[in-house]
């Protein structure tokens, strides 16, 4: 359900909403639904295409609690011809209705923060977002950042997908706007960017962190998936608007080149030959000092996190707040303050003998390699991870995610991640088949024990990598989600191993 920004528009008419019924029938709308069980008298219901089940199956159900306005396609129109007969609902047929329900949802809410970016990417995006979050917020501005984690900064609101349905977003961005909040920095995940979730958001500066492999239970190519995620560029940033792009990775040249034919301006961030580089890092145990050149200008500047690659998501974050207005020698400047991301490099616990465990968000292939190297200078001793792999998702990288591991851990040890509907056993066998070469590699099926063994094995110098689930708080098996949060494990598991109170 979704009522209005305020009483003032509380009802609005299609025509108001940007939407033509067939017929030119008008109707007055009160509130926006996609889930038919929250339909409220006066709603406009959307009756979208799915990946399982077409949002028409449902339309009855709509109508019956008294909607007065249909959103879907010709497809919806064809499946939902019986109940529509015969009713008075306003049917607006859209040939995108995921696009059109989009700029309808950013005409009934309303307001939006003056300053918006969105990121997209295979692994970084929450940490970009919340980096430039803290950015603005160092700076003194009213900011927020919208994703994984929810909506965090100076307003809060839980949310349940990395980019929301078009009328949760607006409902939050109009939110945010509400509270005084000027400046928004968004995660753009594959699913949105292709569901056309972030139409109708007004971005002046988009950024891209890398692309790997992931998500291709959804999008079937690597061709499909990275044209979901080009969609920020080729469609959602407006044509003033700047990119900020990655040439470190090698499709970031290809987004750039997307990017500089809609006429935006671009600013790229890597290690060689690029308009804000990184040119040098020095690690010690707590964190990082960093060399960068803006403009021919080197800067060296300390970074508390865990992690080279850290630095890489920094300087996206550092070029969206450049990119949308801000002094560069007032944004570095504020770097040495930025905080890790709950769940992505964080040190959860320290062991008495001095070995350290990190929990990371890392859940693909590239990520676990990327994590494992980027910890490892770090680490004066053994590394050891601890992996597994989703159920119901992209099963062609679970061997992968081992042959990840195991090539850059000294131990492997294999466990569940959130099976889901599909036997856990299964997919540790494939993760393990993966993991055949280099580490030494066990296989441990409850995620707490593997913890408490991981833990265990770590000796002075050492550090443990817990991969794949990050900040989440629970682990689905079957159809229910029980309470397990890893950091949380890990600060058992090193009580218990070293006789303390968690």
């Amino acid at each position: 359900m979704a009522e209005g920004p305020d009483k003032a528009t509380a009802e609005q008419s299609l025509a108001q909403l940007g939407l033509t019924a067939r017929g030119g029938r008008e109707a007055r709308v009160t509130g926006l639904s996609i889930d038919s069980r929250a339909v409220m008298p006066g709603h406009l219901f959307a009756a979208l295409p799915g990946t399982r089940v077409h949002g028409a199956e449902f339309i009855g159900t709509a109508l019956a609690q008294g909607a007065t306005a249909i959103l879907t396609d010709a497809e919806g129109v064809r499946i939902a011809a019986h109940e529509l007969e015969g009713k008075e609902a306003a049917v607006v047929v859209a040939e995108n209705p995921h696009e059109a329900l989009a700029f309808t949802a950013a005409l009934w809410f309303g307001p939006q923060p003056e300053v918006a970016v969105a990121v997209t990417g295979t692994n970084g995006k929450t940490s970009v977002a919340s980096f430039t979050r803290q950015i603005w917020q160092e700076m003194g501005l009213r900011a927020v950042n919208v994703g994984t984690t929810g909506v965090e900064g100076d307003w809060h609101s839980p949310l349940h997908h990395t980019t929301p349905d078009p009328i949760t977003l607006h409902r939050a961005l109009a939110g945010a706007a509400k509270a005084g909040v000027d400046h928004v920095a968004m995660e753009a995940s594959s699913h949105g960017l292709d569901q056309r979730r972030l139409d109708g958001v007004q971005l002046v500066a988009a950024g891209f962190t890398n692309f790997s492999q992931d998500h291709l239970d959804y999008h079937d190519t690597l061709d499909a998936y990275f044209d979901a995620k080009a969609g920020l560029f080729a469609r959602v940033l407006p044509e003033d608007g700047v990119a900020v792009i990655n040439i470190d990775d090698p499709r970031g040249v290809d987004m750039a080149a997307i990017a500089r034919a809609r006429g935006q301006d671009v600013i790229t961030v890597g290690r060689d030959a690029a308009d804000l580089q990184l040119s040098a890092q020095r690690f010690d145990a707590t964190g990082q000092e960093m060399r960068l050149i803006w403009n021919g200008r080197p800067r060296q500047e300390r970074l508390n996190l865990i992690g080279g690659f850290q630095a890489e998501n920094v300087l996206v974050a550092a070029g969206l707040v450049i990119a949308a207005g801000a002094d560069p020698d007032d944004v570095f400047d504020m770097l040495p303050m930025l905080n890790t991301v709950r769940g992505r490099m964080q040190l959860a616990a320290r062991r008495g003998n001095g070995g350290s465990v990190f929990v990371d968000f890392a859940h693909t292939p590239d990520a676990v390699a990327a994590a494992c190297k980027a910890l490892r200078p770090h680490v004066m001793g053994r590394l050891v991870a601890i992996i597994g792999a989703g159920g119901d998702r992209d099963r062609g990288k679970r061997p992968l995610m081992g042959q990840a591991a195991a090539a850059h851990a000294d131990m492997v040890i294999v466990t569940d991640d959130n099976p889901r509907s599909e036997e856990p056993a299964d997919i540790r066998a494939a993760v393990m088949q993966g993991a055949v070469d280099g580490a030494s590699v066990i296989e441990v099926a409850d995620r707490a024990e593997a913890i408490l063994r991981g833990v265990d094995a770590l000796g002075p110098g050492d550090a443990l990598l817990i991969c794949g689930k990050g900040h989440e708080t629970g682990q689905i098996v079957g159809d229910t989600i029980y309470p397990f949060d890893d950091a949380e494990q890990a600060s058992v598991a090193v009580a218990a191993l070293d006789g303390r109170t968690p």
